[in-house]
Parts: C-alpha cells; structure tokens; sequence
C-alpha cells in the first residue's frame, strides 16, 4: 500500500479549517498556512505542521489544497511572487477549493501546466457544519485521471463527489447551487413574512414549507437562522455578492442574462450596502423585516425595534 500524499493546506478559515481538520484525522502528514495565524492553531494540535509562509507551505508537498475567499486571493495565492506556482515542485498537484471565477481557473490550470503541474478546481459546498463532518458536495474540474488519482483526498472531507469536465465546469456548477441558495434565501423570508402577518404560528409555517413541495436545503438551513435571530454568520454579505456577481458574468459569457440572478443581486447588494461586508447573509431577510417592521422569529408578531 502507498504512503499517503504529503499536503500542504493554504487559507483554514471557516471552511478550511474543518476541511484540513478532517485530513489531519485520516493521517496525512498536512502543513498549513494561513495569512492570520492564529487561525491554525487547532491544526497544530491536531498534528499539523505551521508553515511560514505559503513558498515553505509547498516545498515538500505533494498536493496542494487551498480554501481562499474568491478570485483576487485566489490568483494573488497562486500567481503571486511568494505564491503557490512560483515554489511548488514539478509533478505536485494543486487542488483549489475556493469558489473562483470561471476564466481565472483556465487561466491557472494553463499556467500550471507549463511549470509541470496539474491543477484541479474543486469547489465546496454544504456549508460550515457539513465541512465539520465531512459531509461536503465537491465539483471538480479538470484531468480525469488526476481527479480519480486524488479521489481518496475528496472522500475524506466530502460525502458527494461529481467531477464536471473540463476546467471551469466546477465553478458554474458550484455558481448556479449557490444562486439557487440565495434567490431561495430572499424568497423563504417573503414566505415567512406571509404566514406571520396573516397570524399563522411560525413553527407551523416552517414545518408546512418542510413538508411541501416548498422544502429545500436552503429552507432547512436558513428558516432556523432567522429563528434564531443571527441570520446564519458564516457565510457573509460580502461573500453571497461575489458569488452573485460570478454566477451573472458566466451568464453574460455566454450571451444572455439572468432575471432572477440579476435580481437577487440587487437585493443583496442593498444589504450589503446597508448593514456592511461582514454581517451575515440573511441580512437579505432583515431589509424586509425592518421594512414591514415584524421579526420574522417564534412567537411572531414581535415589532422591529428602530
């Protein structure tokens, strides 16, 4: 039997973190960076390594794995002076797990490729509980038997693996999932703010939308955050707008529009122009709460406070 690959893991936060986590608890031999250190010291509890820099990450690796927020880190990791492809070794493998943009992945594939590299796009999704539990859905794009090589990396941090095509295939099919979480997640709020202002129980009108041709992930995940009044803090406004923007311009590239894209969009921007980068996604529902003036939480009928 083989020894298990060498893994260097770049970016561990709120999705990261478990991902590498996991792979500690397999027992590959993992070193880790992170722009914010303190955010792999649970990793080097677990066993990892700390790497000083990204160059001293990747020197002995044999895959690469990164977890960054979007394209401008993902191309600043990868492409940059200290960056991933100007210290990685010939005949290692990147695998990158961020949600990017469609052009930057093709971009990096072919730029890994003249250094000897293969590259794979391996966006994640489930959010931050599944990553905990190694339950994610993972797209990957890109070499077919480079992607069946590393299989065993997916299974342990993912529970559904689909391998989409050619490079850039994951990061639509990981785009329109997350369109159709967040038009969803402005919708469940207008679906909610009928059932309170015609004085049904809120708890009723969540188990009938879960018990309906209305249930969805999106409902199950995101009905208890706006119950609970944090409207779920780990994933940003700042990040459902990049996604938004991404999934738009793959629309465009491909010669049209799209109404609900465009929309939810303009929505979130609106949320994210009002309550800042950080606040939580479902700050999308909050805007409709403050303009209506009903918390949408059990028991209903609780004034917005100005």
């Amino acid at each position: 039997m083989s020894a298990l690959p060498v893994i260097a893991f770049i970016g561990v936060g709120n999705m990261g973190n478990p991902m590498a986590a996991n792979l500690l608890r397999a027992g590959y031999d993992l070193s880790v960076f992170d722009a914010i250190a303190a955010k792999t010291d649970n990793l080097v509890a677990l066993g990892a390594k700390l790497a000083s820099s990204v160059a001293q990450a990747v020197a002995q690796a044999d895959v690469v794995m990164s977890s960054l927020p979007g394209p401008p880190q993902v191309s600043q990791v990868m492409l940059g002076a200290d960056g991933v492809l100007a210290h990685v070794r010939s005949g290692t493998t990147v695998i990158d797990t961020s949600t990017s943009s469609v052009e930057l992945v093709q971009s990096l594939v072919q730029t890994a490729q003249a250094k000897g590299v293969d590259f794979l796009e391996a966006p994640v999704t489930n959010a931050v509980d599944m990553a905990a539990l190694g339950r994610l859905s993972i797209f990957v794009g890109g070499d077919k038997d480079c992607y069946t090589k590393h299989l065993p990396i997916f299974q342990v941090i993912g529970e559904k693996i689909f391998h989409c095509g050619k490079p850039g295939n994951a990061a639509t099919v990981k785009l329109l999932t997350n369109l159709l979480w967040f038009v969803g997640a402005a919708t469940i709020g207008e679906a909610l703010m009928l059932g309170a202002k015609a004085g049904v129980p809120l708890n009723v009108v969540q188990e009938a939308i879960t018990s309906s041709a209305g249930d969805s992930w999106v409902a199950r995940h995101d009905i208890p955050s706006i119950f609970a009044g944090h409207y779920d803090p780990s994933f940003s406004l700042a990040l459902c707008c990049k996604d938004l923007g991404l999934v738009n311009q793959i629309a465009q590239s491909q010669g049209y529009s799209l109404t609900m894209g465009a929309h939810a969009q303009a929505l979130f921007e609106e949320a994210r122009a009002r309550y800042g980068d950080d606040a939580a996604e479902l700050h999308v529902v909050k805007l409709l709460e403050e303009r209506v003036g009903l918390l949408l939480r059990p028991p209903h009928g609780e004034a917005v406070q100005p």
